[in-house]
């Protein structure tokens, strides 16, 4: 489960993220009921194995049963994992099935859940998610001419095209250095300098798809540890 929000006295409305078909948004009849059998069921980041009637804009939640198999958040991890579920809310269109993506986000929350380098994991995430949508980024190549893009070298990014090689650049000019860059491709987020710049590149590529929507969770974000 995504996110949730009361509708009426007693039910809840309730957007999921599935396997086969996407994001799905749910009315939960009851749910808020303190007997309802959905209820302790409903919770974020943790595999459920659900059913439903109808489609289009809202269907009707039949059953929701825990599934099991993943570690609970904790810590700074939580907020991590309402990011991924903020961008995929905000990103993902309902009843579009995205099944390399559902995979990447169950791997997403069992690597926050182990322990793994949050930032790297969020990286990881984004990148996967601008690829599953269409907008994969360009890492390796240079778009003006397609020579590969060079370690030593600094680029700066055109969000349609991808990565242009610099010579110089104004104050304002943002840029990557051409390691970054190949960094990104790998995931590897080892070096501090890739990390500072793949930060702000990626949530650069995702502010140009969100269209001005804001994020909520990246202000909570920036205050632990600059995730």
């Amino acid at each position: 489960m995504l996110h949730s929000y009361p509708y009426k006295e007693t039910s809840l409305i309730v957007e999921m993220f599935t396997r086969h078909h996407g994001r799905v948004g749910l009315l939960a009849r009851g749910a808020r009921r303190p007997r309802s059998a959905l209820r302790g069921v409903l919770l974020a980041f943790h595999p459920l194995r659900v059913s439903w009637s109808g489609s289009a804009e809202l269907g009707t939640l039949l059953a929701a049963d825990w599934v099991g198999g993943q570690a609970a958040l904790g810590g700074s991890g939580v907020m991590c994992g309402f990011y991924l579920n903020e961008l995929l809310l905000r990103l993902v269109p309902r009843e579009d099935p995205h099944e390399d993506l559902f995979t990447a986000y169950a791997a997403s929350l069992a690597q926050l859940a182990a322990g793994e380098d949050r930032a790297a994991v969020l990286r990881g995430f984004e990148r996967r998610l601008l690829g599953e949508l269409g907008y994969a980024p360009l890492l390796e190549r240079d778009a003006a001419d397609g020579a590969p893009i060079e370690p030593d070298r600094r680029y700066a990014y055109d969000p349609d095209r991808g990565p242009l090689a610099l010579n110089g650049g104004g104050p304002d000019t943002f840029s990557v250095r051409g390691q970054t860059l190949l960094d990104i491709a790998r995931d590897d987020y080892r070096s501090s300098a890739t990390r500072d710049e793949a930060r702000q590149l990626l949530r650069e590529l995702i502010a140009r798809r969100l269209g001005g929507q804001v994020l909520h969770t990246r202000a909570v974000l920036a205050e632990l540890q600059d995730l």
